[in-house]
C-alpha cells in the first residue's frame, strides 16, 4: 500500500483510468497478434483508458501511410480502422531504431504517430498504475 492507502496496481491516471501500453513487435508475419494488439488498444481508447501503442519490430510498417490495408484478417475490425481511433485519442509511438534499420524517417510516418527510443517507453510503463502488454 502507498502513503494514501491505495494498492499500487489500482493506482489511476487523472482521467480516472489506468494508463495502457500496449507494444506490438507483430505485422504481415503474425496477422492474429498484430490484430489483437490493435484491437486491444482501440478498445481502451474507446473505454476512456490512457493508451499508448508501441509499434516496433515488424510493426513498424504499419506506421507509413496505407501499409495497414495489407493486413487482412478474417472475422476481424480493418487494420486501418483500429489504427484511426487510437490515433484519434491515445498516442502511437515507432521506435526509434525499428525506424532506423527500416530507413522509416518522421517525414514518411502517418501524421500523429511520433518517433521515440526505450528511455520513453521505459517511463511510461514505470508509471504509477500503468499497464504494459506486449504482443
Amino acid at each position: 500500500m502507498d502513503r494514501h492507502g491505495a494498492q499500487p496496481s489500482l493506482r489511476l491516471t487523472v482521467s480516472g483510468m489506468r494508463q495502457l501500453v500496449i507494444k506490438t513487435t507483430s505485422g504481415l508475419d503474425r496477422p492474429e497478434a498484430t490484430n489483437q494488439a490493435f484491437t486491444v488498444a482501440a478498445a481502451a481508447v474507446a473505454s476512456g483508458a490512457e493508451v499508448s501503442l508501441w509499434l516496433t519490430g515488424e510493426s513498424a510498417w504499419f506506421a507509413l501511410p496505407g501499409r495497414a490495408t495489407g493486413l487482412a484478417l478474417e472475422h476481424a475490425t480493418p487494420l486501418p480502422d483500429l489504427l484511426e481511433a487510437v490515433l484519434a485519442a491515445g498516442t502511437v509511438t515507432l521506435c526509434t531504431q525499428c525506424a532506423a534499420r527500416r530507413d522509416i524517417t518522421e517525414a514518411d510516418v502517418i501524421p500523429g504517430i511520433r518517433i521515440a527510443g526505450s528511455a520513453l517507453f521505459t517511463e511510461e510503463i514505470l508509471r504509477d498504475g500503468a499497464q504494459a502488454l506486449v504482443y
